[in-house]
This record gives C-alpha cells, sequence and structure tokens, in this order.
C-alpha cells in the first residue's frame, strides 16, 4: 500500500511494525490542532477553491520570477521563494500533491533550489475522522459493515495522497490493510489535471528544451488509473503472479470481499523502512538491492510491466532483507516493441553501434531525429544504463548537487535547449522516472554491486516473441487491457 504500509503512522510507528498507540488528545504546541471529525465531513469544495486560488498565485509567482530571470535579468532569491512554494504546497492531498513529488523527481525539470524543496513535499493535511471513516465504509461494504472485522482501529494508520490506512482484524485472525479513498478524488483529479497545465505551462515558459503534452498525457492517465482501486486490486493480483518464484519479494494478497472501487483490503506485510538499514552491513543493503533489483526488472523483461512509483515508501525489508513489494495504483504496462527497444538500446550502447541506438529510439516512439538529437540521447542513455554496462562491483552513481543525475541532466537540458527542444514519447516518462527512482532508492542504501551480471543474468535469454505471449496470457488472466 505504499506509503501506507511502509511510511509513518501518526503515532510516528512504522505502519509495518508494532501497532500504532492512540493519539493523546492535546495537540501539540507548535502545530495546529487537527480539525473537529465533524468538519471533515463537510463538502471540500470550498477548501478545494482556496487551494487552487493560493496553487495558482504561487505558480503564477514562479512563471513570473523565473521570467523576470531569464528575459531581464533580475536576480530572486531562489532559495527563498522555493521555501514560499512548498509551504504553499505543503497541505494538500490528493493528485496535485502526487504531480509535485513526480516533478520533484526528475532531473532539471525545475531549478535545483525548487527541486529541492519539493522533494520533502509530503501530505501534511489530517486524516479523514472516525465519524466520517464510518460513513464512507458503509457506502463501500455496507452499513453492517464493522460487524465484517474482529478489529478495526479507529486511528488511520498512515494518510497519503490520495487516500489512508487503517489496520484491521478479520474474523479468520488476518491482519489486514484497509485503503480508503478520500472523498471527491474523481472531481479533484478533473480538476488538479488543470493545475498540471499550469505547472507545465510555467516549465515551457521556463525554456523549450521538452514539449510537455505527451507527458501530461501520460501522467493523466496513471492519475485516472490510481483512482481505480478494483483496478489495483488486479494489478496486486498480477504481481503476485508474476513474482511467486522470486523468494526475495512479497506481495500483499488482495481481500475481494472486503474491497471495492474506493476500498482495497490486503494482507498486511510487517517490515522496516528502508531507510532504517542505511548504516547496516554492507551485505545486508547489499542483499536489499539485489532483491529489489529482481523486483524491479523480472516483472519488466518477463512481462513487459513495471512498479511506476518506486519511491523508499512503496517497499518495507522483512528480517530475511526480503522486500514487501506496496501499493500497485501506478502500474506500466508496455507494449514488448518497447522493451525491445530496452535491450536494442543496451546493445547500441555496448558495441557503439549508431544506427541501432536509432533504432531503439524510434521503437520507443521517437521521431523525427537529427543527429545532434542523437548525440543527446545516447548522452542520457549513456548515464541510465552505465551502471549495467560496467562489469564490475560498483555504486549505482553519485548524487550531484543534491539529485540523483543532475549534472548529466544539465547537461542534456543545455543541449536540448540548444538544438530546438524534443518531444518526449509517453511510454518513456515512467519508464525514465521509475529508473531514476530506483537509482535514488540504491543509493540511499550505498549498494555496491555488479549491476551487469545482474542485468544480464535477467536479458541472457530475451525474446520478444515469448514475451509478448507470456504478457497476454497474463493481462488475459487478470482481465486487463493490452497496451497500445
Amino acid at each position: 500500500m505504499g506509503k501506507e504500509q511502509g511510511g509513518k503512522n501518526p503515532s510516528g510507528k512504522s505502519a509495518g511494525g508494532k501497532k500504532p498507540r492512540a493519539r493523546k488528545s492535546a495537540p501539540r504546541a507548535d502545530k495546529p490542532a487537527a480539525p473537529a471529525a465533524k468538519d471533515s465531513e463537510k463538502s471540500t469544495v470550498g477548501g478545494r477553491i482556496k487551494r487552487y486560488a493560493r496553487v495558482s498565485t504561487t505558480m503564477t509567482g514562479l512563471a513570473a520570477r523565473l521570467a523576470g530571470q531569464k528575459y531581464l535579468g533580475l536576480d530572486i532569491d531562489k532559495p527563498q521563494h522555493a521555501k514560499q512554494l512548498m509551504e504553499s504546497l505543503g497541505n494538500l492531498k490528493g493528485p496535485l500533491l502526487k504531480v509535485a513529488q513526480l516533478l520533484a523527481t526528475i532531473p532539471n525539470a525545475l531549478p535545483k533550489e525548487y527541486a529541492a524543496e519539493l522533494q520533502k513535499l509530503q501530505s501534511q493535511a489530517p486524516p479523514m475522522g472516525w465519524l466520517f471513516v464510518r460513513r464512507r465504509m458503509a457506502a463501500e461494504l455496507g452499513r453492517d459493515w464493522e460487524s465484517k472485522f474482529k478489529n478495526f482501529e479507529k486511528d488511520a494508520a498512515a494518510a497519503a495522497s490520495l487516500g489512508q490506512v487503517h489496520r484491521a482484524e478479520t474474523h479468520d485472525g488476518r491482519t489486514v490493510a484497509c485503503k480508503l479513498q478520500y472523498p471527491d478524488m474523481a472531481a479533484a483529479v478533473e480538476a488538479d489535471l488543470g493545475q498540471l497545465k499550469l505547472v507545465m505551462g510555467v516549465f515551457e515558459k521556463y525554456d523549450q528544451s521538452v514539449v510537455t503534452d505527451d507527458i501530461q498525457k501520460e501522467i493523466a492517465a496513471r492519475l485516472h488509473e490510481e483512482l481505480d482501486y478494483a483496478l489495483e486490486a488486479r494489478h496486486a493480483a498480477l504481481y503476485a503472479r508474476m513474482l511467486k518464484d522470486e523468494s526475495g519479494v512479497h506481495v500483499p494478497a488482495v481481500v475481494p470481499e472486503l474491497s471495492s472501487a474506493r476500498l482495497i483490503t490486503t494482507t498486511w506485510l510487517e517490515g522496516k523502512s528502508i531507510l532504517d538499514f542505511v548504516d547496516a552491513k554492507a551485505d545486508v543493503r547489499n542483499r536489499i538491492a539485489y532483491n529489489l533489483f529482481r523486483t524491479w526488472y523480472v516483472p519488466l523483461y518477463f512481462y513487459g510491466t513495471i512498479h511506476g512509483d518506486p519511491h523508499l515508501g512503496n517497499y518495507t525489508v522483512q528480517k530475511d532483507q526480503s522486500i514487501n513489494l506496496l501499493d500497485f495504483g501506478c502500474v506500466r504496462i508496455f507494449p514488448p516493441r518497447f522493451v525491445e527497444g530496452v535491450i536494442t538500446l543496451y546493445h547500441a550502447l555496448q558495441r557503439e553501434d549508431r544506427d541501432m541506438a536509432v533504432a531503439a529510439y524510434e521503437c520507443w516512439g521517437f521521431s523525427g531525429l537529427t543527429q545532434e538529437t542523437i548525440d543527446v540521447l545516447n548522452m542520457w542513455a549513456g548515464f541510465l544504463y552505465g551502471p549495467v554496462l560496467d562489469d564490475r562491483v560498483r555504486p549505482i552513481g553519485v548524487v550531484e548537487k543534491g539529485v540523483y543525475g543532475r549534472d548529466v541532466a544539465s547537461k542534456v537540458h543545455r543541449e536540448l535547449k540548444r538544438i530546438g527542444g524534443v518531444r518526449v514519447p509517453r511510454e518513456f516518462v515512467f519508464m525514465d522516472r521509475a529508473a531514476l527512482g530506483l537509482g535514488s532508492v540504491f543509493l540511499h542504501l550505498k549498494a555496491e554491486i555488479n549491476w551487469h551480471n545482474l542485468f544480464h543474468e535477467l536479458v541472457a535469454d530475451f525474446n520478444v516473441g515469448k514475451l509478448e505471449k507470456r504478457q497476454a496470457e497474463m493481462l488475459s488472466a487478470f482481465d486487463l487491457k493490452a497496451p497500445v
């Protein structure tokens, strides 16, 4: 369940660890008291209007400052304004929070000061009150919903961007995680996608290195999917099947009789945050990284599927260093030809075969490639593929100026501006983001592995025809649409 199980609960304990304690009635003096439950039950329309006004003002100010710096040579205090931006967005729930966090993970999408602040952005808004939770649960499971559980904890185990999780126990003794979607999220997606246009408009005014319309379409498609908990349940079942032979990963089982389109209930997986292991012995950190690598890449190369949100909150670690894979809202299924392009580009870089690289880019959906564009794309590809091209034990990379990949991204960015920009295919968006996100997790772990060997274990016998067959069988089994 992502941040829901892997993050921190209101008491500060790991949601996958000890049972959360009841909250104290008195709020901390340095924080405002959470609104009463009855207030949280009111329509959120007025609050969203105020929020959008605040965000629009903030983003307009950002655009004005960046434009002033670019065209008028004005000196702006970027660190201070970045903090103001983060404070303005700090209480968000919903899709706009997801978009802000996404922008923070893309090297050079925003100036480094803004990226650094947005990386800190988490949902700080209070969870839904108990009276509202009861009403929402009744809408999903019926008025007698409480009778379906032996115990249901009133306090949320965690609050995330699109929903909150409650820990519960079924009558047959299973501990489960119940993720309940916040109200008005369907309407919120449509409204927040309008805000996404504003954010992307700021980017395109800031520079013209990337045409963002396909990026917007891809993000919109994934956000719509994240609202469909019935789809997420099928994604979870798909991952359980794809990874059934992987001893280093665990996927929570969906409890269908306690799930709906806006409620997903899964078995609770005990585990600790990956951050709890950053100072562990090297063999422990490397084993976690090895399990993560296979967790992410086995579905890609065998079934054309990726977990599109590989951040620290979406994994927890068991005592034997095996991985709990959580939250299946953002899953991207690729056409087999796209995965073939991933392998083709690897061989092109390995052999320094320019024509083969062009074939791979075209397979991904890039078009109208000039020689200069190919050079720039090869620069970025060399960074992404660097660890698997290097046959030795090594870290995944280095952190540059606070953001993984920022230095090379800056060079790519400058060259794209110089040559007039590039249109990024939709499929590339989450593939690129997920690779960077996973790399960031490996950096946190300070893992040193022969990534080249790990990669070759998976792709040595790659065959696009076999991938097509395996993928078709899986999609049919779980009633999922074929990628186009």
